[in-house]
């Protein structure tokens, strides 16, 4: 299957994953479009049952959709057996063969395609270095910790030299240390091989740590694609940031919209500017997400777009959270990093202001 480097490594077109049949029929992605690109790492991000597995598989060839098409660089691949696409898949459970050493697992798949054996050799020892593990060639890889029997899980994935390697949350059985020092590490892979890395995980600090896109699903379905930081910044639907790092939702209606943003009345009667979502026209009463670092504390009796009642102020080392009762009865979180020598001034019970600066506001479609 040639690579055509003017092509997309995946399309996904209108394709949909239907499990059982009539009453029994359960819908696992509905219809679902997307296109990755050629040697990005690629993140399908959402909650437990949102079908980014059921995507996964479907790419991998261990189910085949109900209908639509996948394309790899152009080649349609949606009934095409496992063996027969350039895609490797590392799974939660490493199923590295314990009796065999490093090296020989990371040569098995390559002596499974007949490949020579001084080609084996000399690829084998190109993955030790490139996973930092040739230390540990003729240990076996039931002598090894979680994180290294990992990185020869890559190895050995990465060493037939796959078109798109597939990660089905391989980190999550590793400790919160090992599963950050990881993370960088599936970051380097992926830029050194030059390979389109398609990684699905729940959690989102990992997806936004090594991704440059990012594909949030919900229900089966996509609700948004972006770089991390628009997915942050930019979420364009409630569950999107509601899932995504911490929101506060305030409701408003709308009093006019040009250029991408809307001018919104807040219920304190407070007027600012909200980023629309792209393509978007909202009309009367709408929902806007403030990330909590987004929002400033100034005084009570100033110009504030918001006044409340601080309710709870949370210390956590790196930043201080302060969780205020706003005069229309809804909470609201200001999220200020913390610096030595800085006073608030502030405790439980203070009244405070909140200030909303002109791109801190962002309108939800729903």
């Amino acid at each position: 299957m040639a690579e055509r480097p003017d092509r997309n490594a995946i399309e996904v077109r209108d394709v949909r994953k239907v499990f059982g049949a009539g009453e029994n029929a359960v819908v696992a992605l509905a219809t679902v479009s997307v296109s990755i690109h050629k040697n990005e790492f690629f993140t399908l991000l959402g909650p437990s049952g949102c079908g980014k597995t059921t995507l996964l598989r479907l790419i991998a060839g261990f189910d085949y959709p109900s209908a639509g098409e996948i394309l790899l660089y152009g080649d349609d691949i949606a009934l095409l057996p496992p063996y027969k696409r350039p895609v490797n898949t590392v799974f939660q459970s490493y199923a590295l063969f314990p009796h065999m050493t490093v090296a020989q697992n990371i040569g098995f798949g390559l002596e499974m395609l007949n490949k020579p054996k001084a080609q084996v050799k000399a690829r084998v020892a190109e993955m030790l270095k490139l996973v930092r593990m040739e230390q540990l060639a003729n240990r076996r890889t039931s002598q090894i910790s979680g994180g290294q029997q990992q990185r020869v899980a890559l190895a050995r994935a990465l060493a037939p030299q796959p078109k798109v390697l597939l990660l089905d949350e391989p980190l999550s059985a590793l400790d919160y240390k090992l599963r950050k020092d990881m993370q960088i590490e599936l970051k380097r892979l992926q830029g050194e091989t030059g390979i389109t890395f398609i990684f699905v995980t729940h959690d989102q600090e990992e997806a936004l740590t090594m991704s440059d896109r990012i594909a949030v699903m919900s229900a089966g379905r996509i609700l948004q694609v972006g770089a991390p930081r628009d997915i942050y910044d930019r979420p364009a639907e409630r569950f999107v940031a509601n899932f995504i790092g911490e929101s506060n939702f305030l409701k408003g209606e709308t009093i006019g919209a040009a250029g991408g943003q809307a001018t919104v009345k807040l219920s304190s009667g407070a007027k600012i500017l909200a980023s629309l979502p792209k393509g978007f026209s909202p009309s009367g009463s709408i929902t806007i997400a403030i990330r909590p670092e987004h929002a400033q504390l100034a005084a009570a009796d100033g110009d504030a777009a918001l006044r409340g009642t601080v309710e709870n102020i949370v210390y956590l080392g790196t930043d201080t959270h302060f969780h205020l009762r706003l005069d229309d009865g809804e909470p609201f979180i200001v999220r200020r990093q913390n610096a030595r020598g800085k006073m608030d001034g502030l405790a439980q019970g203070s009244r405070a202001g909140v200030l909303i600066g002109a791109d801190a506001a962002q309108v939800l479609k729903d």
